[in-house]
């Protein structure tokens, strides 16, 4: 079960009484706790997840890849729930590939302990460890197929468009590090309007904290019930990155390339 309290007192040890308060009442604890309780694991959580959301699930492109064994894969995907997408990919690429898969993950993440044994820690609030890069280091020079949203954080309104904010180019660089093909990938979804609304309020109040993010719990549960589209392009070899633009060059490349799906 998920002890929300002394998560957020851990994670923000400054995060006011009030604040903890409204965001248990945001979270709808009860029906997240009431899934996590029948205690699954891996792959088989994702799945019975979607099942308990209600979510319908199109998937295209499965034919694009290879599943017996002779490919790495970096799976690169757009974010635009920050939810029901991360579950979905999941779900996706276990029915794919097993348990073999990985998934970087904000290391807050790592509290849901039903997906945390296919989580890749990485602590996007302050400096990344040692350790935790090193994480990163294994599971890309292993044979795990990689999950990833490159954006880091679920889609923002910019520019009038539902969208990511520009991608990092880690997943670039450790691909061709370690000779793998990367997949882009895209979902088709947006969020509810309040949770943008809420993201700029932040954003014009200067606030340091993420207050759009504690939304995302609210935005998975009014996902239910709801059809999920994703589109999973062709894959691209290490040498199609060739030397003439630079891995940041070619994240956005490839970002465009999967905003240009249909």
């Amino acid at each position: 079960m998920i002890d929300l309290d002394s998560i957020l007192r851990k994670k923000f040890p400054r995060i006011p009484g009030f604040l903890v308060r409204w965001i248990k009442k945001l979270v709808h604890i009860d029906f997240l706790n009431g899934f996590i309780g029948q205690g699954y694991q891996g792959v088989e959580f994702a799945r019975e997840c979607i099942k308990y959301l209600k979510i319908n699930l199109v998937v295209e492109g499965l034919e694009n890849i290879r599943t017996d064994g002779g490919a790495r894969y970096t799976f690169a995907c757009n974010h635009p729930l920050g939810g029901a997408d991360a579950i979905a990919l999941v779900k996706v690429m276990g029915e794919l590939f097993g348990e073999n898969c990985r998934f970087p993950v904000n290391d807050f993440l790592m509290n849901i302990k039903g997906l945390s044994n296919l989580f890749i820690p990485v602590n996007k609030v302050g400096r990344q460890s040692r350790e935790l890069a090193l994480g990163m280091e294994n599971a890309f020079a292993s044979d795990v197929q990689i999950g990833t949203f490159p954006a880091g954080k679920c889609s923002r309104k910019i520019d009038g468009k539902i969208q990511d904010v520009s991608w990092g180019k880690s997943f670039i660089t450790k691909s061709l590090q370690y000779g793998r093909e990367v997949v882009p990938c895209r979902f088709f979804g947006h969020n509810s309007k309040r949770f943008y609304r809420v993201d700029k309020i932040g954003k014009l109040l200067g606030m340091k904290f993420p207050l759009a993010m504690i939304l995302l719990p609210d935005e998975l549960y009014k996902a239910q019930g709801s059809t999920l589209r994703l589109v999973i392009g062709k894959p691209l070899p290490p040498e199609y990155f060739n030397n003439t633009k630079t891995p940041a060059q070619w994240a956005a490349d490839i970002r465009g390339m999967v905003y240009s799906m249909e």
